[in-house]
């Protein structure tokens, strides 16, 4: 730990002597200009390029490859012009080709990725702050693509704007014709006295060399990539657009669950709902973009993964709602950027928890009621959003987010007693508050961007009315903090990082829990810098980072990276996070080479480690690995990685408990991939994983991606795992005659856990604007536990076997509970129970999601939906994986069916 912190302090006396010596950049190579011209007649975007205006603008030619040889004249001659009037930016791309029978273009739905299919990309930096930049892609089919380019690297795929392209091919190559509105752009309304000046980027793909060129020089071994762009002028006169855009929509849900129980007076096995609303853009004089949503509908046409979870942490999934995923690059904090590596990964602003499902459920004892049956809402409703995020001319970038969430019952069938007869009656409950969730941020771009200082908070408030919900609730949650980033060396360089606090109020009971959650466990009975306040209502902490890396360059790569969490930093009411508690260390290295050779197209060998303490000084993480990857010159990939890992404390393992330990372990990994410019594509991936007390993970996954004809692509994803615990946590008890483990037995057993998922997805398109994608999931487990033990020894990995080292466990074949008795009737250590559960005992689960979306943009930015998904599961609690009953049964289990229509109507300019 002396290390840990010698190793941050020297990293903070040498950061401002580092910002406050390096000069600006002044080795960037001379930036490539165009002009623009004006267009006073009509330019028809059918991508001939014939009108008459095309002759009079700059033409951006005299493209380099990017890879696979940097540098080098492009093979293959490109020629870019750019037109504009006071409604629209015009681009016209003339893209040569000697071989125009081999240009590939394959068919997708918009912003495809990882298809066969070569590409022009345009991508406008309208704030000329060398950071940020709209792309606008298409193939040679018309297939569309736009993203977002942010701080220079980034990429956010979620953003949409509404735009037209006309692609031909022909005997001399393929052409591109765009019309770009203004209304799409963002940019500030006054215009400079030197004239206004965009950056400008124009890049073309060839597939079957997997070639990228670039108009502007760059290369995958220079820093930066925005900050490489070449200057776009003549753009004097632009007009700012009256930027408004409003989109109803409609939507109707139909719900199929057979099955139900026919005493349940809440089942419906056909449930019909409909819904309208709107969302709103307008752009401001500044810059900035206002959004806001009345009733916004986020049904999801996407089914989240299945999983099975033992663990005591929280999975993670994606965000895939429109409001949320659109400009969520302003909102990202609380991460060290530039780093290679880093040992957790905590994440202040987390959208899924604003409309998440409800937080209580209605079910056991409900005050006098033992409840029967119960019914509440999936999500959480949100009766409306705001936000207001963009740049503006100064530097500025901001972003404020505010939602509310509406107060929700469910109702319930309950029995009770009433003067000694039972009685049946239904109810209602609150399942959660109503709440409003916000989120600020704020950057200031300096240096031309080269340097960036920010600040981000969080609020959470929650009207805990109701009693049982102030039990279970925290009233309300705060995260504030700054970062900042620094590069210099022509961006090779970097030092960046953040410092952040935390506060989290509510009632004791509530407090209490944060206390002993998972994240912290403030109870721990060995942990001496840990201690349980069972009358806070508060909880508070910090967490910060910093990382020096050096991001580009030739052949060497690499970070240092320092994490620190206080064990009272709390993000999870507005965040994601599953660990406090730690400071780390994390370093990365790495050799690679991008220019292609006889051999090998690319390849890189890389080392990194981690190294992480408690608060306590308990060394909980300690990892190396050693690994790297080839590109073949018949463009086959293969890459592998070993590591390994010393006996190390863990502090995670009893659940609260004492200190624990983790065995010394290794693991590999293999990867393989085939030549992608094939029309079938094949992948292995193969990983193992063991260590000294016989625990494993043996990882198979295949990958076949085939291209059947232009307009279909299939791709299957087999997996198989076969893993072994010998730490699975079952349960603890209070037990006084446990003494060596603080008055309480901590029981774990084996688990042998076996899983078969095969991921099978096919898309069809029919044209750019019409597709259907399919996607099925059969998912099956079995878990087999064993050896059901006792934690024996603080601060080691001991167990005591109940049956061979002392007492004994009995499982009843008829109820499936397992009674444990610890000293086997000999002593006075009373028998318990492991009752019949999901975590507890020998199980087989299978279930199969899929979906089916019919895409249709009917006119831009306008599309209806046609979705249909199903879910079936089912769970056995037995140990035979292979048993007749699990082998083909899942397409007997009922079938959860959701039908839904949806449509979105754009009205802008």
């Amino acid at each position: 730990m002396r290390r840990i912190h010698l190793t941050f302090l020297l990293l903070l006396v040498c950061a401002p002597a580092a910002l406050a010596q390096v000069p600006a950049d002044s080795t960037r190579a001379a930036t490539r200009a165009v002009r623009a011209a004006r267009v006073s007649g009509p330019v028809r975007v059918d991508g001939r390029l014939d009108e008459a205006a095309w002759a009079a603008a700059g033409v951006a030619d005299a493209f380099t490859e990017s890879y696979p040889t940097p540098r080098a004249p492009a093979r293959e001659r490109t020629e870019a012009r750019i037109l504009f009037d006071d409604q629209a930016v015009y681009v016209g791309v003339r893209m040569y080709d000697a071989r125009p029978d081999s240009i590939a273009a394959q068919l997708a739905r918009r912003d495809a990725s990882g298809i066969y299919s070569d590409w022009v990309h345009v991508i406008l930096d309208t704030y000329h702050d060398r950071r940020t930049g709209f792309r606008f892609s298409v193939n040679p089919r018309g297939v569309k693509k736009d993203v977002f380019h942010f701080d220079d690297t980034n990429e956010d795929l979620s953003w949409d704007a509404v735009w037209e392209v006309a692609t031909l091919v022909d005997s001399a190559g393929w052409t591109a014709e765009y019309r770009i509105p203004l209304s799409q752009l963002r940019y500030g309304r006054r215009e400079p006295a030197a004239g206004r000046v965009w950056g400008v980027q124009v890049q073309r793909d060839v597939a079957r060399r997997e070639e990228r060129t670039s108009w502007s020089p760059w290369t995958q071994s220079e820093g930066g990539f925005v900050s490489r762009f070449g200057d776009l002028a003549g753009l004097d006169g632009l007009r700012t657009p009256r930027r408004l855009e409003i989109q109803p929509y409609t939507s109707a849900r139909m719900d199929r669950a057979p099955g139900g129980d026919a005493a349940n007076p809440f089942y419906r096995p056909n449930d019909l709902t409909a819904s309208a609303g709107v969302d709103v853009k307008y752009g401001l004089p500044s810059g900035l973009t206002l959004t806001a949503t009345v009733n916004p509908d986020f049904g999801q046409v996407e089914v989240d993964p299945a999983v099975v979870n033992l663990s005591a942490f929280e999975v993670q999934f994606p965000e895939r709602r429109p409001f949320f995923t659109e400009g969520t690059d302003i909102f990202r904090f609380g991460h060290p950027t530039n780093s290679f590596n880093n040992y957790q990964f905590t994440q202040p602003f987390y959208s899924r928890r604003i409309g998440r499902r409800p937080q209580r459920t209605l079910s056991g004892r409900l005050g006098e009621d033992d409840v029967l049956f119960s019914d509440a809402p999936e999500q959480t409703t949100i009766a409306a959003a705001a936000k207001l995020s963009g740049r503006t001319r100064g530097g500025w970038s901001i972003g404020l987010l505010d939602a509310v969430t509406t107060r929700e019952n469910g109702a319930f069938l309950g029995r009770r007693v009433v003067a000694g007869d039972t009685v049946l009656r239904e109810g209602s409950a609150p399942v959660e508050p109503l709440s409003n969730y916000f989120a600020g941020r704020v950057r200031r771009d300096l240096r031309g961007g080269q340097s960036v200082a920010g600040a981000m908070v969080t609020a959470i408030h929650r009207d805990l009315g109701e009693p049982a919900l102030g039990a279970m609730l925290r009233s309300s949650a705060y995260m504030g903090g700054v970062d900042f980033d620094h590069s210099w060396g022509n961006r090779t360089w970097s030092l960046n990082g953040f410092a952040s606090a935390s506060t989290v109020a509510g009632e004791r009971g509530v407090i209490t829990a944060a206390q002993n959650a998972s994240t912290r466990y403030f109870a721990r009975p060995d942990a001496d810098h840990l201690r349980l306040d069972s009358a806070a209502t508060r909880l508070a902490g910090y967490a910060g980072a910093l990382a020096l890396a050096k991001t580009s360059g030739k052949h060497w790569l690499g970070s240092l990276t320092f994490q620190t969490v206080s064990p009272g930093f709390e993000v999870n009411d507005a965040g994601f996070q599953t660990r406090a508690d730690y400071r780390s260390l994390s370093t990365f290295l790495m050799y690679r080479e991008t220019r292609a050779g006889r051999r090998f197209r690319n390849y890189n060998v890389f080392a990194f480690s981690n190294h992480a303490v408690n608060f306590g000084g308990d060394r909980i993480f300690e990892g190396y690995n050693l690994g790297g990857n080839v590109q073949l010159a018949n463009f086959w990939s293969l890459g592998g990685r070993v590591g390994g890992s010393p006996e190390v404390d863990n502090d995670r393992l009893t659940r609260g408990g004492p200190l624990a330990s983790v065995p010394a372990q290794w693991s590999t990994g293999l990867n393989l991939r085939s030549d992608s410019r094939k029309r079938v594509i094949g992948g292995l991936n193969l990983s193992y994983r063991t260590d000294t007390s016989g625990e494993f993970d043996h990882v198979v996954g295949v990958t076949l991606d085939a291209r059947p004809s232009s307009a279909v692509r299939v791709r299957l994803e087999p997996q198989w795992i076969n893993e072994k615990d010998t730490d699975q946590f079952v349960r603890s008890l209070a037990d006084t005659l446990a003494q060596e483990t603080f008055g309480r037995r901590y029981v774990f057993a084996d688990l042998e856990q076996t899983t078969v998922a095969v991921g099978t997805r096919v898309d069809w398109t029919f044209t750019p604007r019409l597709s259907l994608e399919l996607f099925a999931q059969p998912f099956f487990v079995r878990g087999d536990f064993r050896e059901y033990k006792e934690f024996q020894t603080p601060g080691e990995y001991r167990f005591r076997v109940y049956g061979r080292d002392g007492g004994t466990a009995v499982r009843n074949d008829t109820t499936g509970v397992l009674t444990v008795d610890p000293d086997g009737g000999a002593g006075p250590a009373a028998p318990f129970q492991v009752a019949r559960g999901f975590g507890e005992r020998d199980f087989a689960l299978r279930s199969v999601r899929g979906n089916a979306v019919l895409r249709w943009e009917y006119r831009p930015g306008s599309v209806l939906f046609f979705v249909w998904q199903q879910d079936r599961s089912g769970l056995d609690f037995t140990g035979d994986f292979m048993d007749a009953r699990n082998d083909g049964s899942i397409f007997r289990d009922p079938a959860r069916n959701i039908f839904m229509v949806k449509a979105t109507y754009w009205i802008g300019s």
